[in-house]
């Protein structure tokens, strides 16, 4: 697969990126400081090689592989270390975090056997390119206005914004005229994110690598970071667990299709990137002209009551779910 620079802006930085081709159902992004065993997962995970050795900046490119899981598709890139600063472009790390805006999920590797203050640079680096790692994007309405006031309105008490505090961060940012709404208990820092709109929100799970080189106290210690898996690529240790929080944070839902008269295709899921999509979801999903000759759908599985039930295309689908379409005559 060709992987080269591209001028494709991510996130607010407008930075050059690794343009690899997106394939299969999700994309997953591997993060960390160099040597901390990046290489070796992937090739572990996709049976990619990626070239591992004792030395720093082995990986000089994104490097993507494919996992097979539950039906579905799962495209692993290996992103080059990163380093303290790279959010400024220092080791062309603004070229990884660009590359990392295009996943749908994140793992920070982390040697284990490392101090925890890695973990901390690491998300420096990244919340600084304008990524938030597990975190929903706050309930602020925001719209410029040609004229009038400021008009702020909070919906919930504010422990942190003030109307005064708007007003201020609103100046600074050249801003006369808006209407905000703000519908939860936000910060300044949320407020500035929504004024930006430039920003990922990405779920993250921490990696810890190397387990085999720490005693049972040091894993009890870790043990207590939360949206954390202990590994050991070398020795393809808890990978099942691993897998298990890649499916879990990639928020994936597998419908199977059933031709009239046919069987359903359990080999082939149609996979929907929401805990709650609805039949004209999955319509979109399988062609964009299909909901324009849509008249009801047959469903089996966990979210109907009969085997089938007769939908419309607002049903809310479940995991695993059985659909066939039945279009306008």
């Amino acid at each position: 697969m060709d992987v080269q620079a591209t001028g494709k802006k991510g996130g607010g930085a407008g930075e050059r990126g690794f343009e690899v081709s997106k394939a299969g159902d999700t994309r997953v992004g591997l993060v960390g400081f160099p040597s901390v065993g990046k290489s070796t997962l992937l090739t572990q995970l996709t049976g990619t090689f990626s070239l591992a050795a004792g030395y720093e900046f082995t990986t000089l490119t994104a490097i993507p592989g494919t996992m097979h899981y539950r039906g579905a598709k799962i495209q692993i890139l290996d992103l080059p270390g990163i380093i303290e600063g790279a959010k400024d472009g220092k080791g062309r790390g603004r070229q990884v975090l660009a590359a990392a805006l295009t996943c749908n999920v994140i793992l920070i590797v982390l040697d284990a056997a490392k101090p925890m203050t890695h973990k901390l640079i690491i998300e420096k680096e990244l919340h600084g390119f304008g990524i938030r790692l597990n975190q929903s994007p706050p309930d602020i309405i925001f719209k410029r206005k040609d004229r009038g006031p400021i008009n702020f309105q909070a919906m919930v008490p504010q422990t942190y914004l003030t109307p005064e505090l708007v007003h201020s961060i609103c100046r600074e940012y050249r801003i006369m005229s808006a209407d905000i709404f703000c519908r939860c208990d936000a910060t300044v820092d949320q407020l500035i994110d929504v004024i930006e709109g430039n920003r990922k929100y990405i779920p993250c799970i921490y990696v810890l690598n190397k387990i085999d080189q720490l005693t049972i106290e040091e894993l009890d210690i870790i043990d207590q970071m939360p949206h954390h898996v202990p590994i050991s690529a070398h020795h393809g240790w808890n990978f099942d667990e691993l897998l298990e929080s890649i499916w879990e944070y990639c928020k994936m839902i597998r419908i199977y299709t059933k031709p009239k008269g046919q069987i359903p295709d359990y080999n082939a899921p149609v996979v929907l990137h929401d805990h709650s999509p609805s039949v004209e979801d999955f319509c979109n999903k399988l062609h964009k002209q299909m909901i324009s000759q849509f008249k009801y759908a047959w469903v089996w599985g966990s979210s109907v009551r009969h085997q089938p039930q007769k939908c419309g295309k607002e049903h809310i689908l479940n995991d695993e779910d059985v659909v066939q379409i039945v279009k306008k005559i």
